[in-house]
């Protein structure tokens, strides 16, 4: 992985890469939201036809499928390995988790709630990390018996040098662990966009 002088010139790497006329991270982010969506409505169409016993639900799946996989292509147009199958299940599980959370929220569990939203985003920032190449998928592997890979790829990550708040309202960003610096970096990454 090459590293960026700046955060600002990695997304614009990034963009030059993926994109005729480059645009900020903002717009694949509704996109990924959009996706989030469409996996949602997936699921719910088998639910419904399983449910209900109607087939016209799972006629319906293959239309909302297509059109995801169209989606995704914009965000990922090359991938190795599982990272497809990959990035769909964290988007996914994203989608599940901020769900959850706001029905908590509404039983009046805020703690459960913040949790929950905390690790959606946890894996929201593992999808862009895998997707802009800031995890070197030649160390994501099954581990056997000893946890020294495990241990390597957490060094490599808390390694990365991430930028600090300059913001007067934000506090200064303190990573202390692989999640933590990837959630750090894609507040940045997105942060330096322009709407």
């Amino acid at each position: 992985m090459v590293k960026a002088q700046n955060v600002k010139e990695f997304v614009e790497k990034i963009d030059a890469s993926k994109k005729l006329n480059p645009k900020d991270l903002s717009s694949d982010q509704d996109l990924t939201i959009a996706i989030m969506n469409l996996i949602s409505i997936e699921e719910h169409l088998m639910f419904s036809g399983a449910k209900t016993g109607k087939t016209s639900f799972f006629d319906m799946i293959q239309n909302i499928r297509e059109m995801r996989k169209n989606l995704m292509q914009k965000i990922i147009p090359a991938y190795e390995g599982e990272v497809w199958c990959i990035s769909k299940h964290l988007l996914a599980t994203s989608m599940r988790l901020m769900e959850v959370g706001t029905k908590q929220q509404s039983m009046n569990n805020p703690e459960e709630a913040y949790k929950l939203f905390n690790q959606a985003y946890d894996l929201y920032c593992l999808f862009w990390g895998l997707n802009m190449n800031l995890i070197d998928t030649k160390d994501v592997k099954w581990i056997e018996a000893s946890t020294d890979d495990v241990k390597k790829v957490s060094e490599k990550i808390s390694k990365m040098d991430l930028p600090t708040s300059n913001q007067k309202d934000e506090a200064p960003i303190e990573p202390e662990n692989g999640f933590a610096k990837m959630k750090a970096f894609i507040k940045k990454a997105v942060n330096c966009c322009i709407e």
